[in-house]
């Protein structure tokens, strides 16, 4: 097995659609990062907590990467015109955002989080 065919299985499964998108490190808390994969746009959020959470990349009034907006606690406030989202659950706190955010199950394995898109 190649390297990039261990890499594309999370440890100790095989055949699953757990993809690594980036070092654990590479996230502060209160932090997000950008993660593009197979065309899409995705937001990987690491907590207070240090727990790790993925949603859609685009904010839903205007898509907009929120990858460039401010990480408050468990918020994500997108750059253009300030809607909030709970990152954790994608659902939208503050207006103009009124449709939620698709969200995306989270691992970290070996120091590398594992999104699981479907």
């Amino acid at each position: 097995m190649t390297d990039q065919a261990k890499l594309a299985r999370a440890p100790h499964e095989t055949n699953t659609p757990w993809i690594p998108a980036c070092a654990a490190d590479d996230i502060e808390p209160e932090d997000v990062l950008r993660w593009d994969h197979a065309g899409r746009s995705f937001a990987i959020y690491r907590s207070p907590d240090n727990q790790y959470y993925c949603t859609d990349g685009l904010c839903t009034h205007e898509q907009v990467n929120l990858s460039d907006g401010l990480v408050m606690d468990y918020v994500i406030e997108c750059p253009r015109h300030n809607g909030q989202f709970d990152y954790r659950t994608g659902e939208a706190k503050r207006a103009p955002v009124c449709v939620n955010l698709n969200i995306y199950p989270t691992r970290v394995e070996n120091g590398t989080v594992f999104i699981k898109v479907e």
